[in-house]
């Protein structure tokens, strides 16, 4: 018998072991083996008093003789799952009788292990080890499922507000924004205002754009996150498309010097007008951050057999080529010694963009523009 197991346990706190059996040989037996293995023993003559002792001691783990007068192992077992601490300890049965029926009540019981006697001592050992380790995996278990139940209830809570503070952005922002827009148009069709004027309702009216397709770009992203962005693809004439974000982001190129080039050949493409206006208005955004005074933001196209490209071109300082990727992540900028500013959106001009050309079958990649860069979006005819 090996004696292994009494030198890992806590001499100061041994497990307790319920040996339920009418046989005093087979009690006497059962003790002496596990009491050399380093566990503390229980005994009891029969079912009943089992049942009391178990009440009693709260033992990790108890062996139970089948037949017993009056109360049987069967029926001490089923009393012992329903008593508080007894849906899990683990109960080994002992039985002289070797057939599927004693088996089977014994697992309807809520039996976790059969040995038939008569039992070899190393046996007992071996099994009653096992059960304890069982128990222990499967209190580990549900301590990890319960920490991990934790983790998602945590997660669905931050989702959840997550998804509030979006319907404030969208829903208690947008309206404001809209008012500031309405004022600088009214702005600018009052006749008699002086130029400076004209020019700040412009440039108003300009960032306000700015600021309602970010908030566009919020909700957007939410529903790609969450798989329902989907477009509503109707025929769009792509220069006409192409012309009208000139004209809403020429104030903004006004200011810093810049000139807004349409080069888009005259073709119409089954898309989502709205998304993909907002596509290129953020490209030709984040171009204009980034071109230098003087210089033209370029928008072309060109049709090929199976697609479109459209791409938005500047000369400014360029992308490296190990952060074309990365630039489309959220809240993602490029920052260099050498370079005399950052290169990326705000936060979530370009993550929008890749998830809308994305949910049109289409891609978007970055090239060179030599200098500066280039952002080619394909989308599939």
């Amino acid at each position: 018998m090996a004696k292994g197991a009494s030198n890992k346990r806590d001499a100061s706190e041994p497990a307790t072991v319920l040996v339920v059996d009418d046989n005093e040989a087979n009690r006497l037996l059962a003790q002496h083996t596990l009491e050399d293995e380093g566990y503390r023993v229980v005994l009891a003559q029969n079912g009943a008093e089992g049942v009391a002792a178990f009440e009693r001691c709260k033992p990790a783990c108890v062996i139970l003789d089948v037949r017993m007068p009056g109360v049987d192992g069967f029926t001490a077992c089923e009393r012992i799952r329903a008593m508080p601490g007894g849906a899990h300890v683990p109960v080994l049965f002992l039985t002289a009788l070797r057939d599927v029926d004693t088996f089977d009540r014994a697992l309807h019981s809520g039996g976790d292990d059969f040995l038939t006697k008569p039992v070899q001592p190393t046996e007992l050992v071996v099994r009653v080890e096992t059960a304890l380790k069982l128990r222990r995996l499967r209190t580990e278990l549900n301590d990890q499922y319960e920490a991990l139940k934790r983790q998602r209830d945590d997660l669905m809570r931050l989702q959840l507000q997550k998804e509030r503070l979006t319907a404030f952005l969208i829903h208690d922002l947008k309206n404001p924004v809209n008012a500031i827009s309405l004022h600088a148009q009214l702005l600018l069709r009052l006749t008699g205002t002086s130029d400076a004027v004209t020019r700040s309702a412009s440039q108003i009216k300009g960032e306000a754009a700015q600021l309602n397709r970010m908030i566009l770009n919020l909700l957007d992203i939410s529903k790609a996150e969450e798989g329902m962005l989907a477009p509503k693809k109707t025929d769009v004439d792509l220069r006409a498309l192409v012309g009208d974000v000139a004209v809403e982001l020429e104030p903004t190129a006004s200011s810093r010097s810049v000139t807004i080039a349409n080069e888009v050949d005259p073709v119409h493409i089954d898309v989502d007008g709205d998304l993909l206006k907002r596509t290129i208005a953020n490209l030709v955004e984040n171009a204009l951050r980034h071109a230098p005074k003087g210089s033209t933001v370029t928008i072309a196209s060109q049709a090929l057999d199976d697609a479109v490209e459209i791409r938005v071109r500047d000369s400014g300082i360029g992308i490296p080529q190990e952060m074309r990727n990365l630039i489309f992540e959220p809240f993602t900028q490029i920052e260099g010694h050498e370079r005399p500013s950052t290169r990326g959106g705000r936060g979530l001009g370009l993550t929008f963009c890749k998830l809308a050309v994305e949910a049109h079958g289409g891609r978007i990649s970055i090239e060179d523009a030599n200098p500066g860069a280039s952002f080619c979006v394909r989308l599939p005819k």
